[in-house]
């Protein structure tokens, strides 16, 4: 006997794992180069050399021991202190490192919040359309509701509105996504202050503090304007962040919550997040990634590929005729199925051997998210596809 919910989650992919998982076995069918896999964000840009000398020479000057050994829950103090220093001095800040929860990754860093913040069965916490699928999962393992606010299209900021009238005494946190997956799309100054400026009111209704989740892995992958610093502007935000994007690291699981000293009931908040996550078994983030970081907290990543794929893919598409939504941020372009049906189209893609991710999962069922991050001359081979695809669709 084991749990429904979980043999769910153990056999059923998400829509993103399904895809590439198909383009792998389809590349041994009819060779890797004739499939347009824009399935999933695995960075194609190589982690900074920083970071492979960081590692190299951590192997080389310390014993074994040092490198592969626990460290304490929250992480080491070196390296909280030298991501805490980073912060302060990008964004004027004040924090301190005990204010910094180390995790395996952005996932483990939301897991770990929405446990911690989970009351009762009662709980809610909120997205926004287009949301990362896998917030549902996250949320309703922890024993919470997701609440799924409508797309605000073709803007894709956010529909106060309906966000107004979706908060009740129940509901903990807004979820926060920018630059956002699957979009690629930054909320403004103006959506993040009137954001703000609901969630004080309402904090004050319910009688109890509503909390920003900040969802922050692409924060250093932006394009065009900026991305505004949340806890400027709210003082109850907890940021979740992970350097797989950033610096290139997907597979390594480094990431960290950061429970700003301004957050109401400081303590009881990091505590409860420390406690989520030992309850999870996450008992310290990786040592050797926890060294790395604590020499690469500085390093920014070379985002000139990804601008040279996004105006290649995004020209050529609209040259076609293709409706999108111009990303600022991220690797993500969101499109809109010209049939009005994301899963159709995708399955008429899959058909061509061309491999986009249907938006169903993502809370908008007429648009699909092609990831960018992928080798630039397979977008070039792939644009006569997209090309022979709407040709199909207008019959």
């Amino acid at each position: 006997m084991v749990s429904k919910d979980m043999l769910r989650y153990g056999t059923i992919r998400s829509c993103i794992r399904e895809l590439f998982e198909y383009g792998k076995q389809r590349s041994l069918v009819v060779g890797k180069e004739n499939v347009y896999d824009f399935s999933i964000g695995n960075p194609s840009v190589p982690a900074p050399e920083e970071v492979n000398r960081a590692i190299k020479s951590l192997i080389d000057e310390l014993p074994s021991t040092a490198i592969h050994g626990y460290t304490s829950g929250p992480g080491s103090n070196e390296t909280r202190t030298a991501i805490i220093n980073n912060l302060n001095k990008r964004f004027g800040t004040d924090y301190k490192f005990t204010d910094l929860y180390l995790t395996a990754g952005a996932a483990a860093a939301l897991t770990a919040t929405f446990r911690a913040l989970t009351i009762d069965d009662k709980t809610e916490f909120i997205a926004f359309a287009p949301f990362f699928t896998e917030y549902s999962c996250f949320a309703t393992t922890a024993g919470a509701k997701l609440k799924v606010i409508p797309a605000d299209i073709p803007a894709f900021q956010i529909n106060f509105d309906l966000l107004e009238k979706s908060i009740n005494k129940n509901t903990q946190g807004v979820i926060v996504n920018s630059p956002n997956n699957p979009s690629g799309v930054i909320y403004t100054e103006e959506t993040i202050k009137k954001l703000a400026e609901l969630l004080r009111k309402k904090s004050a209704e319910v009688g109890h503090p509503i909390f920003i989740i900040s969802d922050e892995p692409y924060r250093e992958l932006v394009y065009e304007g900026k991305v505004p610093f949340i806890p400027h502007y709210y003082s109850n935000t907890i940021i979740c962040y992970s350097y797989s994007k950033s610096l290139s690291l997907p597979g390594e699981r480094i990431g960290y919550v950061l429970v700003p000293s301004c957050v109401e009931d400081h303590d009881d908040v990091y505590n409860a997040i420390a406690g989520a996550g030992r309850s999870l078994g996450y008992v310290c983030a990786p040592s050797l990634m926890q060294l790395v970081i604590a020499r690469c907290a500085d390093v920014e990543p070379d985002i000139r590929p990804y601008i040279k794929n996004r105006d290649l893919l995004y020209n050529g598409l609209t040259e076609i005729g293709y409706k999108c939504a111009k990303p600022s941020g991220a690797f993500y372009l969101f499109m809109e199925a010209p049939n009005g049906d994301a899963q159709t189209f995708s399955d008429m893609a899959k058909q061509l051997d061309l491999l986009i991710v249907p938006g169903n999962d993502f809370g908008c069922s007429s648009y699909v998210r092609i990831s960018y991050c992928v080798d630039h001359e397979m977008i070039k081979r792939s644009l006569p596809v997209f090309k022979k695809l709407m040709e199909k669709i207008r019959g």
